[in-house]
């Protein structure tokens, strides 16, 4: 039952992540935007070429922040990465059982050894 679940919310969180790819791309490009500005206000000297970088930092930063799907999609990939790392680690668990059998713990400790 507890892999049923971490199947459907890995397919939820999917579905999520490929909805959002639109957003997602608008918000590198306005993050783009807000480390241009940044970066190329740093390296200006001249008083107006700091107010042209500093408006399109500014203008980067607050189309990223109206940007709300683009961070929901940023949310689905990390619960996808978290529902991955799960499985994985119950994967892992179910599949040597604990004994004191001196064989048995060294193919437990030769699967460390090889992660």
């Amino acid at each position: 039952m507890k892999k049923f679940g971490l199947v459907t919310l890995g397919i939820i969180a999917g579905i999520v992540a490929l909805v959002n790819l639109g957003p997602l791309l608008g918000l590198g490009i306005s993050a783009l935007f807000v480390f241009a500005g940044v970066h190329f206000y740093l390296k200006s000297d001249s008083s107006l070429l700091k107010i042209f970088w500093a408006i399109v930092g500014i203008i980067g930063l607050l189309t990223a922040i109206s940007n709300i799907p683009g961070f929901v999609g940023i949310l689905s990939i990390v619960a996808l990465y978290f529902i991955w790392k799960k499985w994985k680690k119950d994967d892992i668990s179910l599949s040597i059982p604990k004994t004191d059998d001196p064989f048995v713990n060294f193919e437990k400790q030769w699967n460390e050894l090889n992660k």
